[in-house]
């Protein structure tokens, strides 16, 4: 079963905000649209087919009745009741959904959906998808979510250049390289990824800048990187304010060397 990396959700009270402070770093932000039947919206900015979402609330009174769709339970949860913002999950992309589906129900997780998507794009056009959500009932840990697109990579990347939503960014060319996750137990929680989704792993090394011990797996398109925190730092700090989650961008090809914090969440251009 193929698995590629889709996109890292980052939630945000006002998602068009998004765009300022990230245009002023040279990358290429877009309004995507709605979603009206789950009450959120979006900004978008793309690295290939690989992109990060910004994901905020429109109509609370919708979101809230959803039970199903676990990503929009998070963001009522996170972000309605708690005020927090910044990067929430990952979706993985897949062409075998349902029988994913029935793969995760095997191995004793609580599996919600297929169910089905869409998004209203600005130009009017309609986006279709089907999304999976696995959980463990004992919530050992977090887990990403799936996505199987209506359209084959190659439709969507083809509409996405003619759109200019690819290949546009002011800094050049540059590449989503791997979202990291921090998490506490390091080992746990990379083999309990290895063992569902069947993904290589990488050396440990020590991230001196995050100060943490961390390891790749290896993804197609872009790449997980799990961290937990040898001692203080901005590892150990999202950690205790928010738990285990994705927290870090790492961008390559931006012919800069630099770290910082933006928007709730920390990025590292290379």
């Amino acid at each position: 079963m193929d698995f590629f990396f889709d996109h890292l959700v980052w939630f945000f009270r006002k998602p068009e905000k998004a765009i300022l402070p990230l245009k002023q770093r040279g990358l290429h932000v877009v309004n995507g649209g709605r979603h009206e039947s789950w009450g959120t919206y979006n900004t978008l900015t793309y690295f290939g087919l690989s992109y990060i979402e910004f994901l905020g609330i429109e109509n609370l009174s919708i979101a809230e009745k959803h039970v199903e769709n676990r990503l929009i339970t998070q963001i009522v949860e996170q972000l309605a009741k708690e005020s927090r913002e910044g990067p929430a999950k990952v979706a993985i992309r897949t062409n075998q959904i349902e029988e994913l589906a029935i793969k995760l129900k095997a191995e004793g997780l609580t599996v919600y959906g297929p169910l089905t998507g869409e998004r209203v794009r600005a130009d009017g056009e309609v986006i279709r998808w089907s999304l999976l959500f696995p959980e463990y009932a004992e919530n050992k840990v977090s887990l990403p979510f799936f996505i199987e697109w209506e359209k084959s990579d190659e439709e969507r990347y083809s509409e996405l250049e003619e759109q200019r939503l690819i290949g546009t960014h002011l800094l050049g060319q540059p590449k989503l390289e791997s979202a990291g996750f921090v998490v506490n137990n390091l080992d746990k929680t990379l083999e309990i990824w290895k063992k569902l989704f069947g993904l290589k792993q990488g050396e440990e090394y020590i991230d001196t800048e995050i100060n943490a011990r961390c390891r790749i797996l290896k993804l197609n398109g872009t790449n997980l990187l799990f961290c937990t925190p040898i001692g203080n730092g901005p590892a150990a700090k999202v950690l205790k304010e928010k738990g285990e989650t994705p927290f870090l961008v790492n961008l390559t090809d931006t012919n800069q060397s630099h770290f910082f914090e933006m928007l709730d969440g920390y990025w590292r251009f290379q």
